[in-house]
């Protein structure tokens, strides 16, 4: 599994943010559409009945984002050494972003957890959003796109690659 932009991608399957578990919100794409996935919402969204595939509430890194992700680990860490018993601060849920479906006549609001733990560069949103504009463009053009993200899935190591990797691999999907 890698997170490569606002994707998460596991073997051969895309995500849109992280790869929901349980009865978690996600989304996955798939040559058939956008499938809602988790509690409160579920559905295809065939590709073509799909219009538009925006991106809100993205969180954007920043070293006040990462001071605070270290700030939670510490206070969590030392509040579980001095009180063993209290419940560990690390199962709180990552920040929600959403995916806005359009469609004729239609929007639909779905539910995605963030898997970057101190939100994404402004490169790799903006990069992503841009993916996701293209898989609108036609089913030739979502199709092939879909097919090399989810072969490099396939083919990788199942590591998140480093920044620039992750923004060529995002460029070249795109294009």
């Amino acid at each position: 599994m890698a997170m490569v932009g606002l994707f998460w991608i596991a073997e051969g399957d895309v995500y849109v943010g992280a790869k929901p578990s349980g009865l978690a919100p996600g989304v996955r794409l798939t040559p058939e559409g956008v499938v809602a996935l988790g509690d409160r919402q579920s559905g295809v969204h065939l590709w073509e009945d799909v219009s538009a595939l925006t991106m809100t509430d993205v969180p954007v890194k920043s070293l006040v984002r990462q001071a605070g992700v270290i700030k939670n680990l510490a206070v969590t860490m030392v509040v579980n050494l001095a009180i063993p018993m209290v419940p560990d601060r690390a199962d709180e849920a990552p920040p929600l972003m959403t995916l806005h479906v359009t469609s004729p006549g239609a929007e639909h609001e779905l539910s995605v957890y963030a898997a970057a733990a101190v939100g994404y560069s402004p490169t790799e949103i903006e990069l992503s959003r841009a993916l996701l504009a293209r898989l609108t463009e036609g089913a030739a053009t979502m199709t092939t796109t879909l097919t090399a993200m989810s072969e490099w899935g396939r083919t990788s190591e199942g590591e998140t690659p480093r920044g620039a990797e992750r923004e060529r691999l995002l460029r070249s999907w795109a294009a």
